[in-house]
């Protein structure tokens, strides 16, 4: 599988990344079982939170004979020092690790949640104390907030930002231009959520993928043009959702999607995708 730098941090990540929620409710051998078959098809990239219920019990152990291979990154709520160390030493134990490749402020949806991590005695203060204890290498954060996004990498020198990159959110609603924008200016590493994302779920609509919370592309049709738009923008990897069946149809989309140039960026405008989801 192709990988790419993430920022400035020299780790190679493979395009596709492991979304924690695929181990969500399934048993310890399905676990096992999937995170192996991730690594056979060269994923290297594994990301979770404790908000996907059992997955950091399930991912720890099935990721602990190949933990020296992986880029591992989980994520905490927490906006308050003294939570976020609690959250983070939980994490580690559960997850069966020393350390975290990167520990990321979770779906921070606000300019005034922003404003939460940064303050005194907030969760940024345990980010960078457990940064210099070795317990994590590299802070980072996710947002669905482009303003909070925009302020957060305008205050402190992230190493990643994970955010929604998606052909319908761009194409329709200019949503994600202007962070990419700016995280290019400051190397800072993009990594995308939702690349195969198709439409929000309707108020009472029945869920065919229980694990996601939207309608995602299901079709390798749909899903090649879909993960070539994403990944023909400057970022570094995409993380597939949260079902076995749809990390498999991203690998198989990227397969078909074959060699650059189709990734390469524009040298006039590296912002701007070259590979049309329209």
């Amino acid at each position: 599988m192709q990988k790419r730098t993430l920022g400035k941090t020299g780790a190679e990540l493979s395009v596709i990344g492991f979304g924690g929620i695929v181990v969500t409710n399934v048993s310890p051998a399905e676990a096992d079982r999937y995170v192996g078959e991730a690594i056979d098809r060269g994923i290297n990239y594994f990301d979770v939170a404790p908000q996907y219920g059992n997955a950091e019990e399930r991912l720890g152990p099935a990721l602990k004979p190949y933990r020296d291979e992986v880029f591992l990154a989980c994520k905490t709520e927490k906006r308050d020092a003294a939570g976020a160390r609690s959250a983070l030493e939980n994490s580690l134990k559960l997850l069966k690790t020393d350390y975290f490749d990167l520990y990321q402020f979770h779906g921070v949806p606000s300019v005034e949640d922003a404003e939460q991590i940064l303050a005194p005695g907030g969760a940024l203060e345990t980010a960078l104390k457990a940064q210099k204890e070795g317990l994590i290498r590299h802070i980072g954060f996710s947002a669905h907030s482009q303003e909070a996004a925009l302020l957060l990498l305008n205050s402190f020198d992230f190493t990643s930002v994970l955010f929604p990159v998606n052909f319908r959110c761009w194409i329709d609603g200019g949503f994600g231009p202007k962070l990419i924008q700016k995280a290019r200016e400051k190397e800072v590493g993009i990594l995308a959520l939702k690349a195969l994302a198709n439409r929000p779920l309707e108020e009472g609509e029945q869920k065919k993928w229980t694990k996601c919370w939207y309608v995602p592309i299901d079709t390798l049709d749909e899903a090649i043009p879909a993960l070539g738009f994403t990944l023909s923008l400057p970022v570094t990897a995409a993380v597939a959702p949260g079902h076995i069946e749809l990390l498999r149809l991203a690998c198989d989309a990227l397969d078909a999607l074959g060699e650059p140039p189709w990734d390469t960026a524009p040298s006039t405008d590296d912002s701007k995708p070259i590979f049309s989801a329209e």
